[in-house]
């Protein structure tokens, strides 16, 4: 007793015309080939937008701000991160290790030649230890950036940027930078 088949199918390759015989395949629509094509655009103008802002001679002092540089976080003025009032990361130390960073945007509450403390508009509140030199030009009710490395609970600031990087209004000039 012989038990029936179905016909065997001969192996297809990728791109190979059809077997004869086989439904001829569905093409794409003009309303998909057009889709792809914006998406293509949208994608393709989104990276070279993202490569000249990389490149921008205006991303080049990343002291200023902190990841970013002067437009904050990364994202920049009015989006993404650099809207950020307050957030901790980990960076390179520069020698193959890694070093906890603090950013907070605030206003100062508390001012010495070796200590600023800021409080974000959220009610986190921060003391760092700064420089005398970070501290010239600040006063209590100032608006600052802190950039500091934090080591067990202290926190050392490495730029203290008086303004708000995050917001900066429209025709307005860039923070300056203390220290």
């Amino acid at each position: 007793m012989t038990t029936p088949q179905a016909p065997s199918t001969s192996d297809q390759t990728w791109g190979a015309a059809p077997a004869p015989g086989a439904p001829p395949r569905a093409s794409w629509s003009p309303g998909k080939k057009i889709a792809a094509g914006a998406v293509a655009a949208v994608i393709v103008a989104g990276g070279g937008a993202a490569v000249w802002a990389a490149s921008s001679s205006a991303a080049t002092d990343t002291t200023a701000a902190g990841p970013g540089g002067p437009g904050g976080m990364a994202g920049g003025p009015g989006g993404g991160l650099g809207s950020a009032l307050h957030g901790e990361y980990v960076a390179s130390d520069g020698n193959g290790g890694y070093v906890t960073k603090i950013m907070q945007t605030g206003e100062v509450t508390e001012l010495s030649a070796t200590s600023l403390t800021a409080k974000s508009d959220d009610g986190f509140s921060k003391a760092y230890t700064i420089t005398s030199e970070q501290a010239t030009g600040l006063a209590t009710g100032d608006t600052v950036t802190v950039v500091a490395t934090e080591s067990g609970s202290s926190a050392t600031a490495t730029s203290v940027t008086e303004g708000e990087t995050g917001a900066q209004p429209p025709g307005g000039t860039p923070p300056t930078q203390s220290g």
